[in-house]
């Protein structure tokens, strides 16, 4: 039976963090509205970047490029959720199925849309630019999958070593970046994927066991380091990726990525008092659980919903005026409230697919639930379904929807990548993992 938002929000013990909700929601929020304002597209249905066309603009990146935030968020809540459940396959299917879930109904729906499109002859001009733009997003997805696999054996060292464990993963990613750019190492830059991204994670694990007690140190060096790799390094000012550019910060993320993140995490623990106060406030919880519910539903389908909104307004014959002059500045209101409207529509379509699937009834009245545990085979099971779901979703993310019939390839660190091999790969990755977590 589902539970009513004031339901909740009255069951919701006094001892949840619900500050680590909030920025799990503003986080996910300022990311959307950063993608919505980026896209700049012109009357002959191109899409371009704001920033590239005013890169004065970049420096905004680095307060509003916060997908650091939510990782920190994701390592402090796997860290309580495998403390609860340690067996390795039912700590992965829980964490996975809100997750992987509406991830698999995205992929399916635009995987068909593109079959549909492509059999019709319509997946040219904006359209065809769509089937690629709408994928780009799920790198995320990808990314956090890798975390929540590697969460068991990252969270041992944390126990055992604390911030010697952050450190070694510090220490990792700036020895890539010095291989990268002093020795010219190839490929060597792809490690960064893991060192940076889980080294901020590993952030939220300190922040779990209430570690993190000098905020200001952090925010500020992690400033000053990004600051100073940037004005001296080969690092670009933007801390969001750039067409054309010979560096990104982000794709593979460096060194300057990781000191952003550090001055992210310490400036929102330094919030940590007034922010808690604020979640706290019944209206305001209210509205992060209600926000949370379809978070990763509304994440997946945002561009899609910008997408259709300018989509409509070149069918309309709507003026779309030069990306940054003053007439398309009047315009952002409108176009954001209407993208607002468009995802709450595909919100209400596909948000049954983040809801938790019911839990089976007890065997007999009055028995007590069977304690989960991992069967002999599930755990690997459940490591070869995310490895699967990881190279899927992230070969999804740099192939696109387009070229599903004509065999496009993108390459994922060096391995030729097509859409229906990545489609294909994260289903049956998916599947494995609710099968293992099914088996314990």
């Amino acid at each position: 039976m589902a539970i009513s938002v004031r339901e909740l929000a009255a069951r919701t013990p006094g001892t949840r963090d619900r500050y680590i909700d909030l920025l799990r929601v503003a986080s996910l929020a300022t990311v959307v509205l950063g993608h919505w304002l980026m896209a700049a597209v012109t009357a002959d249905g191109s899409v371009g970047n704001l920033l590239a066309v005013v890169p004065e603009l970049q420096v905004l990146t680095w307060a509003l490029q916060v997908m650091p935030v939510f990782f920190f968020v994701g390592g402090f809540s796997h860290a309580l959720s495998y403390r609860s459940r340690p067996g390795y396959a039912t700590f992965l299917r829980a964490r996975l199925q809100r997750l992987l879930r509406p991830t698999m109904v995205f992929i399916g729906g635009w995987t068909a849309a593109a079959l549909v499109l492509r059999l019709t002859g319509a997946d040219g001009g904006l359209t065809g630019v769509a089937l690629r733009l709408v994928a780009q997003p799920l790198w995320f997805i990808g990314i956090y999958l890798a975390m929540v696999a590697f969460t068991p054996p990252l969270l041992r060292l944390h126990e055992r070593y604390g911030w010697g464990a952050f450190a070694a993963l510090v220490a990792g990613a700036g020895v890539v970046d010095v291989l990268r750019f002093a020795a010219g190492v190839p490929y060597a830059e792809f490690l960064n994927f893991a060192f940076v991204w889980l080294a901020v994670h590993q952030l939220g694990f300190l922040r779990a066991d209430d570690r993190i007690r000098l905020p200001a140190a952090l925010a500020a060096g992690g400033l000053v380091g990004a600051a100073a790799l940037v004005a001296l390094g080969p690092y670009p000012l933007s801390m969001v990726g750039m067409p054309g550019e010979k560096v990104s910060n982000m794709a593979p993320p460096t060194f300057a990525l990781l000191c952003h993140a550090l001055w992210l995490v310490g400036a929102v623990e330094l919030l940590r008092g007034p922010g808690g106060r604020l979640a706290r406030r019944p209206a305001v919880w209210r509205a992060v659980i209600a926000a949370n519910g379809v978070a990763m539903t509304a994440f997946l389908w945002h561009l899609t919903a910008m997408l259709g909104v300018y989509g409509a307004m070149l069918a309309l014959d709507v003026p779309l005026p030069g990306p940054a002059t003053g007439a398309w500045w009047a315009q952002v209101p409108v176009r954001l409230a209407v993208a607002a409207v468009v995802t709450a529509l595909l919100v209400a379509v596909f948000r049954a697919a983040e809801r938790p699937p019911a839990r089976p009834a007890a065997g007999r009245r009055g028995s007590a639930p069977r304690a989960p545990r991992d069967t002999g085979g599930s755990g690997p099971v459940a490591a070869l379904g995310i490895t699967l779901c990881l190279f899927g979703v992230l070969g999804l993310s740099m192939v696109g929807f387009g070229g599903l019939l004509e065999g496009r390839t993108a390459l994922l660190v060096a391995v030729p990548v097509t859409a229906p091999a990545a489609v294909g790969t994260a289903l049956v990755g998916w599947l494995l993992v609710e099968r293992a977590g099914r088996a314990t």
